[in-house]
């Protein structure tokens, strides 16, 4: 193996939140999972992969003089771009809405951002990469550095085909990650399973392989509350039924 595919080799500390659509969660379970993560003792890291519908630093009310987009025009380097939240305790490096550079960008740019990445993995305890939605180029590169992958789902049609379709290609990779399913606004505990069973049995009849669930968390208008505030849930509703299950998430994912 060559020096560049050891530092593009997946990393057992970081770890891929990603989801076949928009719209599912995915960027509050990033934010929410680094702010329990922090509160745990842990130094994190979120890195805000969604390029094009960057929103990480607008969920929590934050305005980085630098994120991504410095970046990509050579003008910063990776590690100086993080901003520290220091009321969730864990650092960011955020992305830039509105624009498709990192989709469109030459595989050689993407693969000198993923190995800076890589670099910076070394000094935290737990790197989160919020992906894009989709299954993409850029999406996949940035999934192939996380020994873990965490697919977010709902019960909505769409939500299941174009999960399923994300877990299809990324097992088909040469480095495959260690994919597991989350379960977000569901109804019950029971619908949650139902949801769960639903996407297993597409993966076991077509792709010979049943991605573990790891968590499902309940419905809770305290998430909408706390987006529309710029507000870490943990901090806005921190005893509220999906900050209680995306806590036994949480610490599920530590002992792992």
């Amino acid at each position: 193996m060559t020096e560049k595919n050891n530092i593009l080799a997946p990393k057992n500390n970081i770890l891929a939140i990603a989801s076949g659509k928009g719209g599912v969660g995915k960027t509050w379970l990033a934010v929410t999972l680094s702010h329990l993560f922090a509160r745990s003792g842990r130094h994190v890291l979120l890195f805000d992969g969604d390029i094009g519908l960057a929103n990480v630093d607008v969920q929590l009310g934050l305005t980085p003089q630098r994120d991504l987009s410095s970046v990509l025009s050579g003008r910063n380097t990776l590690k100086e771009v993080i901003t520290h939240y220091e009321e969730g305790g864990f650092d960011i490096i955020a992305g830039r809405s509105g624009s498709a550079t990192l989709a469109t960008m030459p595989v050689e740019q993407l693969e000198a951002i993923c190995a800076d990445l890589a670099q910076l993995q070394k000094n935290y305890d737990f790197v989160m990469i919020d992906l894009g939605a989709g299954v993409e180029q850029h999406v996949q590169y940035l999934a192939s550095l996380a020994g873990r992958c965490i697919v977010v789902i709902t019960d909505e049609p769409t939500s299941l085909t174009d999960a399923y379709a994300f877990i299809k290609i990324s097992t088909a990779s040469k480095n495959p990650p260690d994919i597991g399913i989350v379960v977000n606004q569901a109804a019950t505990q029971k619908e949650g399973e139902a949801t769960y069973h639903a996407i297993n049995k597409a993966c076991v009849n077509f792709l010979n392989i049943s991605p573990p669930l790891l968590g499902i968390i309940r419905r809770d208008n305290k998430v909408k509350d706390s987006i529309r505030a710029q507000k870490s849930l943990l901090i806005r509703a921190p005893h509220s039924t999906a900050a209680t299950d995306a806590a036994v998430l949480s610490i599920k994912l530590m002992q792992k």
